[in-house]
């Protein structure tokens, strides 16, 4: 892998070689970087994307293309199980994540063929059913397209690909009626029209809503929808482990994927011939997230395995107002992850208060308590560093009290569960990882450098976010990326066929059973310890603010405990084959915390949510997206897929 710092344009000029960093922070092979033909200033990323990453549709390589008798029934599950018992599952569409961007992807791809939706817990935990403020569109003759590409921009620190901005804010309107029609219902005003909030960097009211529980009215509706379509199965309790590829040459195609039943402990193999990733971010990369804990950066790690190019890792959003347990009356029992106050709080007029209640946000932004996410994340945490505290205050309690209840039910009994009423006291809030605006670099249509792979959600890097994800800009992205995969997938199955021997052309993990259950115990607990130690070291050197010295230090500790827990595991009788879900999600964070280090490294600026003190300032020529691009040269088990790919 190495990582660089690079844009381009369908036409590539080569400058002389440098050297870019792999994810281990040694110096890699001299590499060719590439830069925009003309000016810098103006990134082309989708068009670098799409010329240069993406395979045209109409040359899919011939010994790609097999034929075969089996076809597509609606309704039902093709399947085959092998004489060791081992079980194949064939789809037209593979979806990985069952959040906003899967579902609605397969509602739309189900009517062309049948359609696995893979999820690793429930149907409906996602990071979208966390989803607390709305959705952003321009839905009110007051605002503009052009008022939200520019909010945008400036909140993405200028590094957003402006075609992928454009797209996105002109589709946004559409795709809110989408999904009302599709039967999601969100709060109107009195004269009967949406009720549209406004939240930090929006310089426009356009948030669509449902209360303070926007995501979960819309999981809900789209789940609705998904249960009700005979072309849609839903396999649930399905943990991704790694894509299954090919690869001819230079072109690598994506066949399906494998899996493990996280209840029945079965190794279920999938063949489909396209598959969406809608996997969701990797918040547990660090101790305290908002995500759910699905949320450990397994499609990310995935596509990285399979050869997809990865961009932006660095800008990891922090969230500035996760509640801060130890600040409530009745401290809470600890939380597999924070709960998040929602930026609208700020948006309706919530002020922050450091603990002598001194107003401290106006010292750091003229926009106040409505400046971006990372100034206000980074102005808390000056305000806690500073002054040694552990919490910081957010005051709503001087709105009418009904307005509270009614905009933050959610929150209001949240809060009220351990003794505090926000209608009356001030919230204990505290930065935690939230998103990430970085993930598995894709084209204007979803596409990526792997054939038949497409990506849609926090997965994804579409470039919409640059260097900040401004407020309710994440459902929206996942909505209209997700529709706009649909034609070109549609198109991909088309032209492709699926062989039942498919199957055998990868040998099969294995569940780690034969290891008994003293020794599994033993890996897993060990597994457990080393995750907390993984979290530790992310959230003390790759946190708000960095350094490069923090950085290397975490670079080098990183890759020491990653040796010391394989070591473990192979010394206990692990197989590099075997899989298990403790070891499989180790595996996938270690991966995706050494791509944000690598990511971090080279970019010697302070832009948007990375903030490093060598680097404090934004740098013109570093305004160009980080890019990791594919190597055959990764040695350890987070970075190689468990089988060689087989050459057609």
């Amino acid at each position: 892998m190495a990582t660089g710092i690079a844009s381009g344009c369908g036409q590539l000029h080569l400058r002389k070689p440098v050297y870019l960093r792999n994810s281990y922070g040694n110096k890699a092979h001299s590499h060719s970087n590439v830069i925009l033909n003309g000016t810098q200033n103006q990134i082309a990323w989708s068009s670098w994307v799409s010329n240069v990453l993406r395979v045209n549709r109409s040359s899919y390589p011939q010994c790609q293309v097999i034929k075969t008798n089996w076809k597509s029934r609606r309704g039902t599950i093709k399947s085959s199980q092998q004489r060791d018992g081992s079980v194949t599952r064939y789809f037209d569409f593979i979806v990985i994540g069952s959040g906003i961007a899967g579902l609605r992807y397969a509602l739309e791809v189900a009517k062309h063929g049948t359609v696995a939706v893979i999820t690793k817990a429930e149907p409906h935990e996602s990071s979208t059913n966390y989803a607390q403020g709305g959705v952003s569109a321009v839905l009110c003759p007051l605002d503009s397209v052009e008022n939200h590409i520019q909010d945008t921009i400036v909140a993405g620190a200028y590094l957003c690909d402006k075609e992928t901005v454009k797209v996105v804010c002109t589709e946004g309107p559409e795709r809110i009626r989408e999904l009302i029609a599709i039967g999601a219902s969100f709060d109107h005003g009195e004269d009967g029209n949406l009720d549209l909030a406004r939240e930090g960097g929006h310089s426009h009211r356009r948030i669509v809503h449902a209360a303070d529980m926007t995501g979960r009215e819309i999981e809900r509706a789209l789940l609705e929808a998904v249960f009700k379509n005979p072309n849609i199965h839903v396999f649930q309790h399905h943990f991704a482990i790694d894509l299954l590829t090919t690869q001819d040459g230079s072109d690598v195609v994506c066949h399906g994927v494998d899996t493990i039943h996280t209840e029945t402990k079965e190794v279920i193999r999938f063949i489909s011939k396209v598959t969406l990733l809608a996997s969701g971010g990797v918040g547990h990369i660090y101790p305290s997230t908002t995500n759910p804990t699905v949320a450990t950066g397994d499609g990310m790690a995935m596509a990285h395995r399979a050869q997809a190019v990865i961009s932006n890792m660095e800008f990891v959003q922090f969230h500035p107002t996760a509640l801060a347990d130890e600040g409530l009356p009745n401290i809470p029992s600890a939380r597999e992850n924070a709960f998040l106050i929602t930026e609208a709080v700020r948006g309706d007029g919530g002020i922050l208060y450091n603990l002598d209640m001194e107003r401290f946000m106006p010292m750091y932004d003229e926009r106040a308590e409505l400046a971006p996410r990372d100034v206000v994340a980074r102005s808390i945490d000056d305000q806690l560093k500073k002054r040694g505290e552990k919490y910081v205050l957010l005051d709503i309690s001087h709105k009418p009290r009904e307005k509270v209840l009614s905009h933050f039910p959610n929150i209001a009994a949240e809060c009220l569960r351990h003794g505090l009423d926000i209608t009356q006291q001030p919230i204990p809030v505290v930065p935690a990882a939230h998103y990430m605006c970085g993930g598995v670099r894709a084209g204007l249509e979803g596409e990526t450098n792997v054939q038949g792979l497409y990506v849609a959600g926090e997965v994804a890097c579409t470039g919409l976010h640059g260097a900040n994800r401004l407020a309710s800009n994440s459902l929206l992205e996942a909505l209209v990326f997700a529709r706009r995969a649909v034609q070109p997938s549609i198109d991909h199955v088309n032209v492709s066929r699926i062989d039942n021997g498919a199957s055998s052309w990868w040998p099969r993990p294995v569940a780690p059973l034969a290891l008994g259950d003293t020794v599994l115990n033993k890996v897993i607990r060990r597994t457990r310890e080393v995750r907390k130690e993984l979290q530790s070291i992310m959230w003390e050197y790759v946190g708000i603010v960095r350094s490069t010295s923090r950085l290397n230090t975490a670079e080098k500790r990183i890759k020491e405990l990653e040796l010391e827990w394989e070591t473990y595991l192979f010394q206990h009788g692990w197989e590099p084959t075997m899989v298990g879900v403790e070891a499989c999600e180790m595996r996938n964070l270690f991966c995706c915390a050494n791509l944000v280090v690598s990511s971090a490294l080279s970019r010697q600026e302070s832009r948007g949510l990375h903030y490093t003190t060598d680097f404090p300032h934004v740098e013109e020529s570093e305004r160009l997206p980080t890019v990791i691009f594919p190597s055959q040269r990764n040695s350890t088990w987070s970075t190689r897929q468990l089988h060689a790919q087989p050459i057609s």
